[in-house]
């Protein structure tokens, strides 16, 4: 019943759209982190506005933004907790351009990526350089805790990268791994920025430890929903929707949810999985016996039921717009086609 519920509340088109909600607060924030990354160096100034000039759907600064105005005392967004949002931004960012290397991609967010248009070495400079200013602005907010978290987070998404770089072998296999990867990757920074957003607010204890801890919780399993959801789309979406071929990340040596699954019914798997789909054919083979088994099915029964969590989390803060938004967001991110 509870899960009905849930189901009818981010459905329901009476129900605000998130996004929408903060689209304000969006563009302001988009013009401020222009300011923060400004430089004197010329080429490190363009390198780094790159991706701001075209911002994405501004997922992960909507969300925190939404936490702020929903925990105690509701209704407002601090100045500190905009500019946690902004330092969420520029750290994802930092994250992406340093992916984009690793992975050899030459587009992102429908434009050619950093290092495509100006090479890796700037790319990861840019990237370095926008985790300094995240860093600088951080330590400006004055709260070692809050320090402390996306410090951490910092930390995460290295070592989720190092553990998507080792492709093939026994951890390929192991679902414990892609789950610990894909909390380090992306659930950490939304489960840690969600918490600092609370701690920032002037709520009394322990109201606000109790919020910071549900907000945790709706941070890790939205990002876990969201992770999963997008590597569902890898296998069943198509190029128009996605802007890239299905199956990248098998073409790439990367094991997720649905091929774990999948190897199940097709032990043939197995040996493609170790080799990381390194042999001719092994990619388009995989890619066929996922989409022939109930992998995609049972990967978004685990999507579902992380959505489910992040939407309990998210209701027992106090009622409000923000809150019932938080927990139709919960609910958008594993029905989106894209």
């Amino acid at each position: 019943a509870r899960d009905a519920t849930q189901k009818a509340m981010y459905m329901d088109p009476n129900v605000i759209d998130p996004f929408k909600l903060m689209e304000p607060q969006l563009r302001a924030l988009s013009e401020s982190i222009k300011l923060l990354v400004q430089s004197d160096n010329p080429v490190l100034h363009k390198v780094s506005e790159y991706f701001f000039e075209k911002p994405g759907k501004r997922f992960r600064p909507a969300i925190v933004m939404l936490v702020a105005q929903a925990s105690p005392p509701s209704g407002s967004v601090s100045e500190k907790q905009r500019r946690l949002a902004e330092i969420t931004e520029m750290i994802h960012t930092a994250s992406l351009m340093h992916d984009d290397v690793m992975d050899h991609a030459a587009t992102r967010r429908g434009v050619p990526s950093l290092n495509s248009a100006h090479g890796n070495q700037l790319a990861i400079l840019a990237g370095d350089f926008l985790l300094s200013r995240a860093s600088l602005n951080l330590a400006r907010l004055q709260n070692v805790e809050v320090i402390e978290l996306l410090s951490t987070v910092i930390a995460h998404l290295v070592e989720g990268e190092v553990m998507q770089s080792k492709h093939g072998g026994a951890e390929a296999l192991n679902f414990d791994y892609y789950m610990r990867k894909t909390y380090l990757k992306t659930a950490s920074l939304l489960a840690h920025s969600c918490k600092a957003a609370v701690l920032l607010a002037d709520a009394h204890e322990p109201e606000r430890r109790r919020a910071a801890d549900l907000c945790f919780d709706y941070g890790k399993h939205l990002g876990l929903a969201f992770q999963i959801q997008d590597d569902i789309l890898d296998i069943v979406g198509d190029l128009a929707t996605l802007g890239k071929e299905p199956g990248s990340d098998i073409r790439e040596g990367i094991t997720t949810a649905p091929v774990l699954f999948a190897l199940e019914k097709h032990p043939k798997l197995r040996e493609m999985i170790e080799r990381a789909f390194s042999r001719e054919g092994d990619a388009d083979t995989a890619l066929a016996l996922v989409r022939d088994s109930d992998g995609v099915e049972r990967s978004k029964a685990l999507a579902e039921l992380h959505s489910s969590l992040a939407a309990q989390a998210a209701e027992q803060l106090e009622p409000s717009v923000a809150r019932d938004a938080l927990v139709r967001l919960a609910g958008i991110v594993v029905d989106r086609k894209a």
